[in-house]
């Protein structure tokens, strides 16, 4: 089981292999001065970038995701940091690993970072707020710098969170290597969907080679894969694709929280997902009646895309939380349609082309002018002959 590992610096993260599956050892990012992240980290003031695309208040006119819990099956999730004390609910919970702790310890901030971009709550030292900042947080811990993750604990953690009763899961981790046919990581990804839970799985950060491959648990059929998007809302050049892609979200210089406090940067379509996580969490507290299925469909349906129909790099487009929530109002589909072909423009007005006079137009131009040049010259001779008349008669 892969851990998705930030993007830059490239000496983050150190790969384990493991018994076919890979965990991350010491996940560090670079806070926003360059170095290195610490825990407690320096608070970040700015904005990010990621919710400066974002129309906060007018998504929050509608619902900031209260009463919705999300789970994050992870490497534990802080809750010394201020921004996520309120935001999880521990005794709801559970931590798989043999580690030391509990499922709110969180000794490599991977957890931590990607429950922040959910649902922490604003303070006054940093710009930084999760896009759903009153859902709730169930923290699974199945993965830990030691490497104690694999396939069968992931699919303990799915279904610890459905007997939560949860309404979102959010996977940041995957593999290479399907697992087979029936498999326990299988049942419980089609367990979770059968309890009309949205189910969002990064996609992976192997794309930088352009070979399409599948990683799961996101290519399962119902699971909402996320891919990474930069700021011109293309693929991050590491985000893996392919035609399992099902929606991309932010997922380069991603701010969010780290145990201890504070804020940190790092990249990978780990934290792209919780981005679609929080969206899901706001569109599933404004529309509590409609399916998981019907929310997956509909923050696909008003994704900001390039093409008119999804594509094998960022799916259906780049997830817009403020353009679902805003039409949310009408009946909920199934699934996403591709838009209507662009109307052709109107003809441009050609004016009639001229091809000069006729050969009738020009023989009557013609014998016009002759009729005049004769009637002048008469008029001339005429004029000439009576001036002579008179000069002979004054002359005798």
């Amino acid at each position: 089981m892969r851990v998705h590992q930030p993007h830059r610096p490239l000496r983050a993260g150190v790969a384990l292999v493991m018994t076919g599956l890979v965990a991350f050892t010491g996940a560090r990012a670079a806070q926003a001065d360059g170095g290195r992240c610490t825990f407690p980290a320096e608070p970040i003031a700015e904005r990010p970038w990621a919710l400066q695309r974002v129309l906060l208040d007018q998504a929050w006119e509608h619902t900031r995701g209260a009463g919705v819990s999300v789970a994050v099956i992870d490497s534990g999730v802080d809750v010394t940091n201020p921004q996520l004390a309120d935001a999880v609910a521990a005794d709801r919970g559970a931590d798989l690993t043999d580690a030391d702790g509990g499922s709110t310890t969180d000794t490599v901030g991977h957890g931590t970072k990607v429950a922040g971009i959910i649902a922490a709550r604003a303070h006054p030292d940093t710009g930084f707020v999760g896009l759903a900042p009153e859902a709730t947080i169930v923290p699974i811990r199945q993965n830990n710098a030691d490497g104690s993750s694999n396939v069968a604990t992931l699919a303990a953690a799915i279904r610890h969170a459905v007997a939560e009763d949860v309404d979102v899961i959010n996977v940041s981790q995957d593999t290479e290597a399907p697992p087979g046919e029936g498999s326990a990581l299988e049942d419980a990804v089609r367990e979770a969907l059968d309890a009309d839970i949205v189910v969002v799985a990064s996609v992976g950060n192997e794309g930088a080679d352009g070979e399409r491959r599948h990683t799961y648990p996101a290519a399962y059929e119902g699971v909402l894969a996320v891919a990474a998007s930069d700021r011109n809302n293309e693929r991050a050049p590491f985000s893996q694709s392919g035609d399992f892609v099902g929606i991309a979200a932010p997922g380069v210089d991603m701010v969010s929280t780290v145990p201890g406090g504070g804020q940190c940067v790092d990249s990978g379509t780990s934290f792209a997902a919780p981005y679609v996580s929080g969206a899901a969490a706001l569109l599933r507290a404004a529309r509590p009646d409609w399916s998981a299925r019907e929310v997956v469909a509909h923050l696909q349906q008003t994704a900001e895309r390039a093409a008119p129909g999804p594509d094998p790099l960022t799916g259906w487009g780049v997830v817009d939380p403020v353009r679902a929530l805003r039409e949310a109002g009408g009946d909920p589909a199934d699934a996403p349609v591709p838009d209507p072909p662009a109307p052709a423009p109107p003809a441009p007005e050609v004016p009639e082309l001229s091809l000069g006079e006729t050969h009738a137009e020009r023989a009557e131009r013609l014998g016009t002018f002759v009729i005049l040049t004769g009637t002048v010259l008469a008029a001339a001779l005429a004029g000439a002959a009576l001036i002579h008349r008179d000069w002979r008669r004054r002359s005798r």
